[in-house]
């Protein structure tokens, strides 16, 4: 092979098999290590093999077909497994712990608490780093995104105006409270939409679809719950909408445009206390026709 990635995901080829693993390829890199412990049954020598490459304790290159938590350039949600006189050491899923030097913590990590951390190379010293301080590498291009746009979200830490949330692993964006209509936290993971995209590039970000889109998903939702329900639902647009939210997790506005719009298809009728399946009401069908 040409070059290594460090830090991220490298097909490689067997070269040899010793007693304690087998030698991968590394091109001018040299020959890596893939312990025996992570050697597929039945593996030989020519066999490709999708392994993780990093540095073992001795800072020498090693090979896992372990998954790792996040690889270098991601933005992930870390535990801390242990803290010494230079700095932490997170737990991101392999056998050698992620080293965050006190440099670029932004408060002491504790031992057991979770960080939003990105995991890049250090320039000085080569090695796999994390850094708490997410904000210096944020991608700084204009965000490519329209209004509707569907992204991932990594939830990054709770404000007064509503949620921090790092978009598709590049872009800082904003989910406001007055938009949350389920319990969410630091670390945890889930698709969004771009609401808007202001003048200096900063994202607002919504957990819903907006518009016709979120009514016509809410409605496929809706459906499938009739079905699996013998055709009734005890939820009206004068249901409570804490009943709404624990049924659906959205707000009662957006149940209200989406049974509106399931019932202008004639596909449910509504009552003072259900709505119910009109009984020739097409079920939707999956793949390809």
């Amino acid at each position: 092979m040409d070059f290594i990635r460090l830090g991220d995901y490298n097909r490689m080829t067997v070269v040899r098999e010793v007693d304690f693993g087998v030698y991968l390829d590394g091109g001018d890199e040299g020959d890596v290590l893939l312990p025996a412990r992570y050697v597929p049954d039945g593996c030989k020598e020519g066999d490709e093999l999708d392994v993780f490459v990093y540095l073992d304790n001795e800072e020498r290159l090693v090979a896992t077909t372990q998954t790792p938590l996040a690889k270098v350039g991601d933005f992930a949600c870390l535990e801390v497994a242990w803290v010494n006189e230079y700095g932490a050491f997170l737990n991101w899923g392999l056998m050698k712990d992620l080293f965050c030097p006190f440099r670029e913590q932004k408060m002491k990590m504790e031992k057991g608490k979770r960080y939003i951390v990105h995991v890049h190379l250090d320039d000085e010293s080569y090695r796999i780093v994390a850094s708490a301080k997410v904000e210096h590498y944020f991608d700084t291009s204009f965000p490519p995104y329209k209004s509707g746009d569907e992204v991932d979200l990594l939830v990054w830490q709770k404000t007064d105006l509503g949620f921090k949330v790092i978009v598709d692993n590049r872009y800082p964006g904003l989910v406001y409270g007055n938009q949350v209509f389920k319990d969410i936290r630091t670390g945890d993971r889930m698709p969004g939409y771009i609401d808007t995209v202001r003048e200096d590039g900063k994202l607002d970000v919504m957990l819903q679809p907006t518009g016709w889109r979120m009514t016509k998903n809410l409605a496929d939702v809706i459906m499938e719950y009739l079905y699996s329900n013998g055709g009734v639902c005890l939820l009206t647009d004068k249901s409570p909408a804490d009943d709404i939210y624990q049924a659906f997790h959205v707000s009662k506005k957006n149940y209200k445009k989406a049974i509106g719009d399931l019932y202008k298809r004639r596909l449910i009728t509504i009552g003072d206390d259900s709505i119910r399946l009109v009984v020739d009401a097409p079920k939707k069908r999956s793949g390809k026709h």
